[in-house]
Order: structure tokens, then C-alpha cells, then sequence
């Protein structure tokens, strides 16, 4: 036999309470009219108050808990930015064939609307960068993910980051370059193929860091100007950034 929930045993209880009352009051008044013109007027009232409650209220506490989510998750994401992106961004930078014109395209970011920082950001993730695998340093970027690679072990093992699909993408992207990294016995004098595989997996990661970066600016600009001029000062595209005012 199926063992009934607590559930449907609190309802009839409260039904039963109510039909006491009821019975209560006619008892005592004599009147059946009046209760059933107010049992009438409560059971009409019900619909509004179910959509008040399960819909208006419940959809307002619903965004609140979203936005004090993404407050949280946009913590996760600066503190991989501080760690190991901004300086990703850099070394991935330098694997590209023409990057000046990644620099021009990210430079005076202080004067920009939070509505170019996302529209910028969706660009750059749907872009294909053209990347030469020996063009930069392979072990610098080796040895970045292999000394972060506790780090983004930790990231990745964060269950609210399953809410931004985006930014797992990323972390995924930048632990299989890691992988594809270590895998490999030496990183110099490689075969033609590799140097292509890893260029795909190199473009991979440019595209959704870059697009993830600049969706992080925007946060910092509405929420922290404190936090996007330091992040402005550092760009990572801009030759003549530096931490230093004056």
C-alpha cells in the first residue's frame, strides 16, 4: 500500500478545520446565507490570489535569486580573469597573424556602452581568427594552464557555473588546450598537422575568451567602475595600458 504524504494528510486537516468553523459559526448565528455568501466570495478570490502568489510573486523572487546568482558568478569569473585569463588573453594574442587588428578593435574600451560591449562580445565568439601555431610560444602558453591547472579543476567543479553555458564552454575550451598541450612530449620542431590542431584549439579559445572578457567588462562598468578602470588601465590589447594614472 501507498504511503500517503504528508502533504495530503496537512491538506485534510486544514479542510476539515475550515468545515469545523464553518459549522462553528452557523451554531452560533443560525445564518447559512451569510456563509455561503462569503465562501462564494473566498472561493471567487482564489484564482487572483493563485496568480499573485505562483506567478507575480513567485516570478519576482525568481529574478532576484537569478540576479544575486549571476552577482556570484561573475565573482567565479573575475577571479579567473585575475588568475589566469588576462594573462591567456595576452599569450593567445600573440599566435595571431594580423594583431593589430584585434588591438584596434579593443582599444578606448572606457568610452564604450555596455550594449557595445555584448553585441562586440557575440562577434568575437562567431569569429574565426587566423592563428599560426609557431608564431607565438607554445611552452609559455604550456606552462600558464599546466601551473592553473588546480584552478580551473576548482572552476570547473563549481555547480552554479552549469547556469552561464558560456563561460563552461570557455573552461572547457581552455582545459582541452592544456591537455593537447601536455600531451605531447616536446612542443617544438612538430609536425605540420599539430601545428594545425593546435591552432584550431588556440582560435577556439581566443574567440569564446575574448567574447567572455568583454561580457565580464560590461558587468564590472554597470556594477564596479572601480573594478572596469583597473581592467581598462590593464587591457591586455592596448600597448600603451599600464596600472599607472597621471
Amino acid at each position: 500500500m501507498k504511503k500517503v504524504s504528508w502533504q495530503v494528510w496537512l491538506g485534510v486537516v486544514f479542510v476539515a478545520l475550515s468545515a469545523a468553523l464553518y459549522g462553528v459559526h452557523f451554531l452560533i448565528f443560525r445564518e447559512a446565507h451569510h456563509i455561503f455568501i462569503y465562501l462564494l466570495g473566498d472561493i471567487a478570490f482564489v484564482p487572483v490570489e493563485v496568480l499573485l502568489v505562483t506567478v507575480v510573486i513567485h516570478q519576482l523572487l525568481q529574478r532576484r535569486e537569478k540576479r544575486n546568482m549571476l552577482r556570484k558568478l561573475n565573482m567565479v569569473i573575475g577571479a579567473f580573469f585575475s588568475e589566469v585569463g588576462t594573462a591567456l588573453l595576452k599569450q593567445c594574442a600573440a599566435f595571431i597573424d594580423e594583431p593589430e587588428q584585434l588591438q584596434a578593435g579593443l582599444e578606448r574600451l572606457a568610452d564604450w556602452s555596455e550594449r557595445r560591449f555584448r553585441r562586440s562580445a557575440q562577434q568575437y565568439r562567431a569569429h574565426a581568427f587566423a592563428v599560426d601555431a609557431q608564431r607565438g610560444s607554445l611552452e609559455q602558453l604550456h606552462a600558464l594552464l599546466g601551473a592553473k591547472r588546480e584552478f580551473l579543476l576548482r572552476l570547473l567543479e563549481n555547480p552554479n557555473l552549469l547556469e552561464h553555458e558560456s563561460f563552461t564552454e570557455l573552461l572547457w575550451a581552455v582545459f582541452h588546450l592544456g591537455e593537447e598541450l601536455a600531451a605531447r612530449r616536446r612542443l617544438a620542431g612538430l609536425s605540420l598537422a599539430d601545428y594545425g590542431h593546435l591552432a584550431g584549439d588556440i582560435t577556439r579559445v581566443q574567440g569564446l575568451l575574448v567574447g567572455e572578457w568583454l561580457v565580464y567588462l560590461a558587468h564590472l562598468k554597470r556594477d564596479y567602475p572601480y573594478l572596469f578602470s583597473l581592467a581598462v588601465r590593464t587591457n591586455p590589447f592596448d600597448a600603451q595600458a599600464g596600472a599607472e594614472t597621471g
